[in-house]
């Protein structure tokens, strides 16, 4: 019992020790895992696996392949981690193909593959990584774990091999997210920060694929970029994705695309991974799915886009540290320039140092003092002494004293017969010696210059089939509601006044998505617009229901209503752009008997003509009818016109009207190849509803399509694109490379099926559209040859080729030239100028 007591008291008198230890533990565990595990030295880019991982292969290091179990054996000697987390570090770093040759099944990082065992693969340093990560003589060492072997602290990294890597690590309290660069704008910005001039950078990733640096940052905390796949459309029902973003696998974006189709974001019959040598991921779509709406919602609710969100955290004198890619190149080539500074010192006092010996080597035979080691001297020391006095006259012509180590040396030297080639033979080392050392005091004087021209060499040797892969464009914005395909059937109780999806046993009113809002009208004169749902009330007496559409200035709605306080009737005509969803919006006068006569809904602001029959009353005229095109479109607040004061038995429609709209104004951005009316692009003109649009490819294709916005047309592929007109005659100007000519043709479009490309050039392998026009009269400004033999002229179509029909060869124009350049010329700008071709 005593001994329980006093153990008692012995913990209660150590509890703020024990206290004070764990507090100690706990900050010696998060220090050790941001400094020792999970964040990179700024100084070489490494974390301790990895760089203990390269000073292992560099110690094996004999010009052939290693097996990889072997090289995590050697690096467990400075790693003390086991060999799981050396492995990963290895294969993570030969998957980058930058430090490290790989042999054998490495794995995929666009598959999601993982690599072979270790004793199946094998791997040694690439010779770029023997050129920039080692010098034993710039390299501060320390003790390994065990205090057996010596490691670096750092290696002497002389390339920004932490922005070309990237890096990925969770400590405790922090972490870190450096995206991967491109190997040569890293070294081309390299080149621009030691010349004083501005310099961006930006990601690329092996993966390939799309990237919007807009918010990057600088690679910042709070900054991002979005990354997409390249998607192709490969005919109306099939869809290729040509690659993967950034993180992302094979396997998580063909699950992803399963996965929206499930919740019936997407609409598609299967997707099939037929990646091999290049990504490709096949996406048949199901019948009537548009295959443009279907790529935009590919982007926002698959893995097709993903954002990423970096967070460049490195070790900076012991210290986490959050710092920009741009500062990070900076301490990057200054420490680069500082290695090379410190190289060339010690080349330099190598080269004075070989040409110290030499000098004295060629005094010593040339002036015949070897002979005092013939001489007979009392001891060893003696002959040393006579040596030196024998040099006393030449030290003047020597750039430092001579050492007794130096004459020690010159002694072990074997004496022969000396010839004067010999003597001629130290002389040619020696100018060569100073020549070097000219070099490198002039490299030191200029510092500068010979930084750039290592980087530049770098990039002659090593930059070949490292060009960029990602992409840098700017991603539209696509609005979920836009893209999503209708996966829900909206049904409605009129008379009770609910809508939802549950009321399976109620009028069907159509198909929307689950992402859609909904407008609707009901008798009493209230709208609302909800969320789609499964079931909600609106108002008894539901007139109308539709998807609405923010910001729709088009669709126009006419009604006529009884005000319930005074009984006149008004008709009025409004749009409803915005609203606040599930807030009831009175569109009477507001009394609680106002009813609604009459109601339409418009797409395009058409104005009927309606059929007013009055009931019991004194009025003289008791039928009329009503124009609503004499009504302007107003705020949907408006009280509108009256229409009669007497009591209205029924409004009946009798007339369909035209539309009081002006025509749509359509615009072409070809930055994201959209139709848009936010005047962004090129002007196509003003649309009425069943007008069209001509698109001319540069493949020899036309297609007549409609005006929805969703869809994409890409402006790398067009030729030409404006405002369809039947009556327009084309002009082509094509190239036939089978025969090597420019061929002309002119012809109207003939056929009227919408969205289907029909070929309008001879068929064959490259042929291409050089050069077309919807010009009454066009003119052609040609030019071929070089130099002396250019020819240039201008030439009126309309004088060598008739009107046919869209599917004629055409007439031959000139003989086929790459430097062949022509321009159609513009009616006020021509001239007499000969016709020479």
């Amino acid at each position: 019992m005593s001994a329980a007591k006093n153990k008692l008291a012995d913990i209660q008198l150590n509890d703020s020790g024990l206290h004070g230890q764990y507090k100690n533990w706990f900050l010696e565990y998060a220090s050790y895992v941001i400094l020792e595990r999970a964040v990179p030295a700024v100084e070489d880019g490494l974390k301790p696996v990895q760089r203990r991982i390269l000073h292992a292969m560099k110690e094996m290091d004999d010009g052939r392949f290693n097996k990889v179990a072997n090289i995590i054996g050697q690096a467990m000697q400075y790693h003390p981690h086991g060999d799981a987390s050396i492995g990963d570090a290895l294969v993570n770093m030969g998957q980058k193909d930058l430090l490290i040759d790989t042999q054998g099944n490495w794995g995929d990082v666009r598959t999601g593959d993982d690599a072979a065992a270790a004793r199946y693969i094998e791997a040694r340093l690439s010779k770029f990584a023997l050129e920039v990560a080692f010098n034993a003589k710039t390299t501060e060492w320390q003790l390994s774990y065990d205090g057996r072997k010596n490691e670096p602290v750092t290696l002497p990294m002389k390339f920004p091999l932490l922005l070309a890597h990237g890096a990925d690590g969770i400590a405790v309290g922090l972490s870190t997210k450096i995206l991967p660069h491109n190997f040569c704008e890293l070294i081309e910005a390299s080149v621009k920060y030691l010349r004083g001039r501005k310099f961006e950078l930006y990601p690329d990733f092996l993966t390939g694929g799309m990237i919007d640096v807009a918010d990057y940052n600088q690679g910042k905390r709070g900054g991002k970029v979005k990354v997409r796949a390249h998607i192709e459309e490969l005919d109306k029902k099939t869809l290729v994705i040509r690659s993967v973003p950034y993180g992302v696998t094979t396997t998580q974006l063909m699950e992803s695309v399963v996965k929206a189709n499930d919740q019936g974001k997407i609409k598609i019959k299967k997707v099939t991974d037929n990646t091999a040598a290049e990504v490709e991921i096949q996406v048949d779509l199901a019948a009537g799915i548009s295959p443009d709406i279907t790529i935009d919602a590919l982007y926002k609710f698959t893995d097709c886009e993903v954002s990423i969100s970096p967070n460049a955290c490195v070790i900076v004198d012991q210290k986490p540290q959050f710092l920009g890619v741009q500062e990070l190149l900076k301490l990057s080539v200054d420490k680069t320039k500082d290695l090379l500074e410190q190289e060339l010192k010690i080349r330099l006092a190598e080269l004075q140092e070989k040409w110290h010996y030499t000098s004295l080597e060629k005094i010593f035979f040339e002036e015949k003092i070897y002979k005092e080691l013939e001489k007979k001297y009392e001891t060893w020391d003696k002959v040393i002494e006579a040596i030196d006095k024998a040099f006393v006259p030449f030290k003047k012509l020597l750039k430092r004293d001579i050492s007794r180590e130096d004459i020690l040396k010159l002694t072990e030297k074997p004496v022969r017969r000396i010839y004067r080639l010999d003597i001629d033979e130290l002389n040619e080392q020696i100018r060569g010696l100073e020549a070097d050392i000219r070099q490198v005091k002039n490299d030191l004087a200029n510092l500068v210059d010979f930084a750039v021209s290592y980087y530049e060499n770098l990039l002659k040797k090593y930059g070949k089939g490292r060009e960029r892969r990602t992409e840098i464009r700017q991603f539209e914005v696509i609005e979920a509601k836009s893209v999503a395909i209708a996966n829900t059937k909206l049904y409605v109780n009129r008379a009770e006044g609910f809508i939802g999806t549950g009321l399976k046993k109620d009028e069907l009113l159509f198909e929307c998505s689950d992402l859609d809002d909904i407008i609707v009208f009901a008798k009493r004169g209230i709208m609302k617009v909800v969320k789609v749902s499964d079931k909600i009330f609106i108002g008894k007496d539901i007139l109308h229901a539709a998807v609405f559409q923010k910001n729709d200035e088009r669709t126009t709605y006419n009604m006529i209503y009884a005000d319930g306080a005074s009984g006149i009737s008004y008709a009025k005509r409004f749009n409803v752009t915005g609203v606040t969803r599930d807030k009831e919006y009175d569109l009477t006068k507001g009394h609680e008997k106002s009813r609604v006569h009459y109601f339409s809904a418009n797409p395009n602001g058409e104005a009927e003509v309606v059929k007013v029959l009055l009931g019991n009353c004194t009025a003289r005229i008791k039928e009329f009818d009503f124009y609503f095109e004499e009504l302007e479109i107003k705020g949907r607040n408006s009280m509108g016109n009256q229409v009669t004061k007497y009591p209205i038995r029924s409004v009946k429609f009798k007339e369909a009207g035209r539309s009081t709209l002006a025509g749509r104004k359509l615009w072409y951005d070809d930055q994201f190849g959209r139709l848009n009316t936010d005047e962004k692009g090129m002007y196509l003109g003003v649309f009425e509803p069943d007008d069209r649009i001509l698109v001319i490819g540069r493949d020899g294709y036309y297609e007549i399509t409609d005006q929805e916005l969703t869809q994409k047309i890409d402006a790398e592929k067009i030729i030409l694109i404006e405002k369809f007109s039947p009556d327009k005659i084309l002009t082509a100007v094509y190239a036939d490379l089978e025969k090597k000519q420019f061929m002309v043709k002119r012809f109207r479009i003939e056929t009227t099926t919408l969205k289907n490309r029909f070929l309008f050039i001879k068929e064959g392998d490259g042929n291409y559209v050089e050069a077309v026009t919807t010009q009454e009269e066009p003119i052609l400004a040609m030019q071929q040859g070089r130099g002396a033999q250019i020819r240039k002229g201008k030439l009126k179509i309309t004088k060598m080729a008739e009107v046919t029909g869209w599917k004629t060869v055409g007439t031959k124009l000139a003989d086929y030239s790459k430097s062949t350049e022509m321009e159609w010329v513009k009616p006020k700008e021509e001239d007499n100028q000969p016709e020479l071709f």
